[in-house]
């Protein structure tokens, strides 16, 4: 948002930096926020939002895991819910499971009744520690095509995937495809709803139109901003099960003084940065 590069940038300055975060409202009460007014931002002690983007967080759960959970468990709980619509005892396909995102949706879709949930991304130790969180198996995507190909179609087993949540798009997802493509007429089966979420392997995919004639594939997009009740029930369903430990988000605590290394330096792996704007 703040170097223009994501599609919603407004791209004026001044502007101060932060899309959301955890703060006070004049009465006291304790809220996660979003949608600051321009050019106001989140890593500030005060900024400016609109009272129907406040919503209270429980008694139970931390500033800083209220904070880091909120805007990427909402997101992957609308993905598995509202767009994928998955069912208890379906198989879902995690493209980018290592990712903070990646990591809550792998949680979400297990607590959700999925039969088995696939963690695919390319850290390793990442990856092993999803074991722990409902991961069934794993797939590492940092291997040459071939392999690859044969890791999703082996995972995919005879049944396939009946949803498949993509924080990778470009190559991996064309891997992918390829994987789950017929060469041969055959009776339709289940449905595979794709939901397109991010694209940190690339923008663009080159997609055959027989990967789409040769199974009953569905891709679909995030849809942007929900309804409001919609919005409202993820996020007291996502804070709920945050506060009771039923799903867990890897945070860093920073002060803001630190802002400048922290913005500068690479990914963290899978850990959600929390900038406190009192360093407290």
């Amino acid at each position: 948002m703040a170097a223009g590069s994501h599609y919603a940038s407004p791209r004026e300055f001044p502007a101060v930096c932060g899309t959301d975060g955890v703060g006070h409202l004049d009465d006291g009460t304790r809220v996660f926020f979003g949608g600051p007014r321009r050019p106001y931002g989140a890593m500030a002690e005060r900024t400016v939002v609109p009272r129907a983007f406040c919503f209270p967080i429980p008694d139970g759960l931390d500033d800083s895991s209220a904070a880091a959970v909120a805007n990427p468990g909402v997101s992957a709980w609308l993905s598995l819910t509202h767009r994928a619509k998955l069912a208890p005892g379906e198989t879902a396909l995690v493209l980018g499971a290592t990712g903070v995102t990646g990591k809550l949706a792998v949680q979400i879709a297990k607590l959700m009744g999925a039969s088995r949930v696939i963690a695919a991304g390319r850290n390793q130790q990442a990856l092993a520690a999803l074991r722990d969180r409902g991961a069934d198996a794993t797939i590492r995507i940092d291997r040459p095509d071939a392999e690859l190909r044969d890791a999703f179609a082996h995972e995919a087993g005879e049944t396939g995937f009946q949803v498949i949540i993509d924080y990778l798009w470009g190559h991996p997802t064309e891997v992918l495809l390829a994987a789950v493509t017929r060469s041969e007429f055959a009776s339709a089966g289940l449905e595979v709803r794709l939901v397109q979420a991010g694209e940190s392997a690339g923008p663009a995919i080159s997609l055959p139109a027989a990967a789409l004639r040769s199974t009953a594939l569905t891709i679909l997009g995030t849809a942007g901003i929900p309804s409001r009740d919609l919005l409202t029930d993820a996020f007291n369903q996502v804070m709920a099960r945050a506060a009771s430990g039923e799903i867990r988000v890897d945070t860093e605590r920073l002060p803001l003084a630190d802002i400048e290394q922290a913005w500068s330096r690479p990914q963290t792996g899978g850990r959600r940065v929390v900038i406190e704007p009192l360093g407290d």
